[in-house]
């Protein structure tokens, strides 16, 4: 009952397995199965009804009910009069804007052009003739009074310079030199010394709190995880792999047998319903059929046609026997009439009715 499990590159190597996998696999196996076999039979009648009712029933619906609507309002009413949106914009929007740019814009663009080249040569005639000289002589008389402001700047700061060494840098310094610095190294000293203790402190602390944690937590805490929750674990993944496993298995199993299922339920169908009905359209209905056609329907046909044709004849002997009366009692009557007695015109090819009952019955001429 095993299927060997084969990857892409070929057969899975199995790890060796003990006495509990084996006694665990055969068991849960034939439990899942069980379970599977009517899920995966249900599963295949439902996958089938579905592929069925999507085919013929929910796509021919949905492009009757979504699909088709909406090519026919598109081809029909969006792209027309997206069409006729265009030209009249077209008309109304582009044509003019193309007129105004061409006779009014560009015409006016020209003629402000010419009025700029204009005003920028005039700029520039004030600027090479007017702005320049005066610029000029603002840039000489700001050099001077810059040379002027960098003398008197010199100077002062040069005093000022001395002024803030003697009065502020040096005082500084010696009170940086002779108080400040030997109260920093006083006051270091302190600190570190206080930083040693306190490490000391906190070092003694944390040493009986982690020795206290260790005896009173993580000690029960590894004796439980290596003792019982590891091979409890072992024990459910050896379960659940094998319930995995199993599941697969049915599954593929269940498979096949719903495979078997549905071939050997189309096998009864063809045996019982469409063998014999083939047969007996083959054999039966298609002779019969062949029969009431040649011995019923072609008679049948063949002797309407001919009673069609006889009544025919009937009628046009009928209908010339008239005529022939009717002369006959015209000319008894009104007597031969001549060609000049005719009511209707002689044309070459033309019919009338004393001329073809004079063709079809020639009277005899009067002694």
């Amino acid at each position: 009952m095993e299927l060997e499990k084969r990857g892409a590159g070929g057969p899975v190597r199995r790890e060796p397995e003990g006495c509990l996998v084996v006694a665990v696999r055969l068991p849960v196996r034939i439990v899942v199965l069980v379970l599977v076999v009517p899920v995966r039979i249900l599963w295949d009648v439902l996958v089938a009804g579905g592929r069925l009712l999507r085919d013929h029933v929910l796509r021919p619906v949905g492009r009757a009910l979504f699909v088709w609507p909406w090519v026919r309002l598109w081809r029909y009413v969006v792209v027309p009069a997206g069409r006729a949106l265009a030209r009249l914009g077209r008309v109304l929007v582009v044509v003019p804007l193309l007129w105004a740019y061409r006779w009014v814009l560009t015409p006016l663009g020209r003629a402000l052009a010419w009025g700029a080249r204009g005003i920028g040569a005039a700029l520039e005639w004030v600027y090479a003739r007017v702005l320049t000289p005066v610029g000029h002589a603002c840039a000489w008389l700001l050099r001077g009074l810059a040379l002027i402001l960098a003398a008197l700047g010199a100077a002062t700061y040069a005093g000022a310079a001395r002024l803030v060494r003697w009065l502020v840098v040096v005082p500084a310094l010696w009170l940086y030199r002779w108080v400040l610095a030997p109260v920093g190294r006083a006051l270091a000293r302190c600190a570190r010394g206080l930083w040693w203790l306190l490490g000391l402190l906190v070092t003694g602390v944390g040493t009986v709190l982690y020795w206290t944690c260790r005896v009173l937590f993580v000690l029960p805490a590894l004796a439980l995880w290596r003792w019982v929750l590891v091979p409890v674990g072992r024990v459910l993944a050896v379960l659940g792999r094998e319930a995995a496993d199993a599941l697969g298995y049915a599954w593929r199993v269940a498979g096949r047998v719903s495979r078997a299922l549905g071939r050997l339920l189309a096998a009864l169908l063809r045996w019982t319903l469409v063998t014999p009905a083939r047969w007996t359209y083959r054999t039966l209905l298609t002779p019969a059929g062949h029969l009431v056609r040649d011995a019923v329907l072609r008679p049948a046909s063949r002797a309407a046609r001919a009673a069609g044709r006889t009544a025919r004849e009937m009628l046009d002997a009928a209908r010339r026997t008239a005529r022939q009366t009717r002369a006959d009692i015209r000319r008894a009557l009104l007597g031969d009439p001549g060609p000049t007695a005719r009511k209707e015109p002689v044309t070459a090819g033309t019919r009338t009715l004393e001329s073809r009952t004079g063709r079809e019955a020639s009277p005899q001429p009067r002694g």
